[in-house]
Order: structure tokens, then C-alpha cells, then sequence
């Protein structure tokens, strides 16, 4: 029999190993039928919950790999004979409860939640979409660009006018005036 693992520690004197594992069904309704269907949804992630005691001169050692493990918050490897069944790879813990045990120094009790980790899936690529999308795009830009390029060389080319313009608009007001 293995003792369970949880990454590179060794967990010891688990007292404990509970499994939690739930199903999701969605129950409907539908109007004008006498009773209703159920739907199955798939399962929730695997829940494990381990309990046990380290003890001697390794106890705040273990401790403290426990605690970097659930600061971390990386999935880690699990493995143990209860869950040998269950493909359980992978996991997350969820939750970590350290107590020191009064009476007899250098004892610490500990409480793992572990929550199976599933790898998020890679959306599906687009379909239906015009997959030149982006040369359109990088083609109307360098439109713009061109344009944009053209804009300032009107702006400078119409510098050499400005006087004759400054003057024109001083004849205009002039002649506005009654």
C-alpha cells in the first residue's frame, strides 16, 4: 500500500481520505406534459479531502511544503490508492488547515481540500468569418496612412500662401465693414 503523495511530499499518518465527486442534472419542465426530463450536465471536479498528523522533527518542515504548495496555487500531482480509479491527475488545493497539537511537542495536524484541475479548453476557431479580415484591415490602414501622409504635405506645401491669405482676409473684414 502507497502512502499518498501530494507533488514531492510525502503526507504523513493520514488518519483520513474522503472523496466527494457530484453530478450536475438540470431537471425541465416542459408545458403541457405530465412530468419532466432530466438533463446530465457532466460532474463537478473530484473533491478529496485528506487529514493527518505530522509528527517529530519533520512536522514544521512538512508544514511549511504544505503551506508553500497552497500559496503557490499551481496544480500539483496527487496520487493514492482511494483515488488510484478516479484518473485523478491533477489537482488544485483548495483549501489548507495547520494545527498545532497542545500536549506533545513538535505535532501538527493538518486538513487538505484538494479540487481535481481540469485543463481549460482552446476555444474552436471562428467558422463562417472571412478569413482575410486582416489584409482588408492592414490594406484600409495604409489608405489612411497615405492619407494622413498627403494632409501634411498640403499643410506645409500651403505655408508660402499664408501671408497673401492673412492679407486677403484683412481686405474682406475691410470691406465688411459699413
Amino acid at each position: 500500500m502507497a502512502r499518498p503523495m501530494l507533488d514531492d511530499i510525502e503526507l504523513p499518518l493520514v488518519q483520513e481520505i474522503t472523496t466527494q465527486d457530484r453530478r450536475v442534472l438540470s431537471e425541465h419542465k416542459p408545458p403541457g406534459m405530465s412530468g419532466s426530463l432530466i438533463q446530465n450536465l457532466g460532474r463537478r471536479p473530484l473533491r478529496v479531502v485528506v487529514a493527518g498528523v505530522a509528527t517529530g522533527a519533520n512536522a514544521q518542515a512538512t508544514a511549511q511544503a504544505l503551506d508553500d504548495k497552497f500559496r503557490a496555487a499551481k496544480p500539483v500531482p496527487f496520487t493514492a490508492d482511494i483515488v488510484a480509479d478516479a484518473n485523478l491527475d491533477l489537482v488544485l488545493i483548495e483549501d489548507l488547515r495547520l494545527q498545532e497539537l497542545k500536549g506533545i511537542p513538535l505535532r501538527v495536524s493538518y486538513v487538505l481540500t484538494l479540487r481535481e484541475f481540469i485543463k481549460p479548453v482552446d476555444p474552436a476557431p471562428a467558422t463562417g468569418l472571412d478569413g482575410d479580415i486582416l489584409g482588408d484591415a492592414l490594406d484600409r490602414l495604409k489608405g489612411i496612412e497615405d492619407a494622413i501622409a498627403a494632409a501634411q504635405a498640403l499643410a506645409t506645401g500651403l505655408e508660402r500662401f499664408l501671408p497673401q491669405f492673412s492679407d486677403f482676409l484683412t481686405r474682406l473684414q475691410a470691406v465688411a465693414k459699413p
